[in-house]
């Protein structure tokens, strides 16, 4: 892997590496508040993008095996041992590939929001509404949010996509992600971890109450992979369980990690 290959992040504080994974369409700045808060509690949080997102490197190859050897091309370019590594959904899925491939590098795993089994497509909205998005005409913030709008109704969900816009110079919004790979290779965001991957050391499964993303049947999926895993559910939230609730959130966090 080159040099210039190496994931864009955000590090903050001193103390025990803390490496947090965003989900598919975010980006390492999503989780800042968050990693502020376990930067005060004498971590060294690693606010990453993985690739094709956010300020990472763009590639026509994308999948959980990839995205699990650019987190460990990471860990040895920053000299990175004994992490504790957060995953949230797409994320969590590369954490759990990571974990399982390089246990000896992990000292406890957290995953927010994803099983390890396989989901199908749904994320195709979405991109449509992405596609759709005209940078001849647009002009601001407001005017794509008003287009993205036809195809994402809730406000909340538009303005996490958008953070994806940026000035790419003045008067000239772009997208910060790899549109046309992420659309083309969408499919491989809901691939289960192989039946062989196992994890033997502590992790938490984090899960939203009003999330359909892990059930009741996913708690002997969940075990057959990582036999030491507790689930702890998240009150009063749904898949973006951290924005949703942070407070009991970050709780459950610090209180496994500590």
């Amino acid at each position: 892997m080159a040099k210039q290959d190496i994931l864009h992040s955000n590090i903050i504080g001193k103390g025990q590496a803390f490496i947090i994974l965003h989900g598919f369409l975010g980006m390492g700045d999503n989780w800042k508040t968050h990693g502020k808060n376990l930067s005060e509690k004498g971590f060294e949080v690693h606010l990453v993008d993985q690739r094709n997102h956010g300020r990472s490197f763009w590639s026509d190859t994308f999948n959980y095996e990839i995205l699990a050897k650019d987190l460990k091309h990471y860990c040895n370019t920053h000299q990175l041992k004994n992490i504790i590594l957060l995953g949230h959904s797409m994320g969590g899925k590369t954490a759990m590939f990571f974990a399982a491939q390089y246990p000896e590098l992990v000292s406890k795993l957290l995953v927010a929001d994803i099983s390890p089994r396989f989901y199908p497509v749904h994320h195709d909205t979405i991109l449509e509404g992405f596609n759709a998005l005209d940078f001849k005409t647009i002009k601001s913030r407001g005017q794509a949010d008003k287009a993205l709008s036809e195809y994402v109704t809730d406000f909340g969900t538009r303005q996490f996509l958008l953070k994806n816009l940026y000035w790419i110079e003045k008067g000239k919004l772009a997208l910060r992600l790899n549109l046309k790979v992420l659309k083309d290779e969408v499919a491989e965001i809901g691939e289960a971890l192989p039946s062989y991957s196992r994890f033997e050391k502590d992790t938490l499964f984090l899960r939203g109450d009003q999330s359909e993303y892990i059930g009741v049947d996913d708690e002997r999926i969940i075990l057959n992979h990582f036999p030491k895993a507790k689930i702890v559910t998240i009150a009063n939230s749904g898949h973006w369980l951290h924005a949703e609730n942070p407070t009991d959130f970050f709780d459950a966090v610090i209180q496994f990690v500590s």
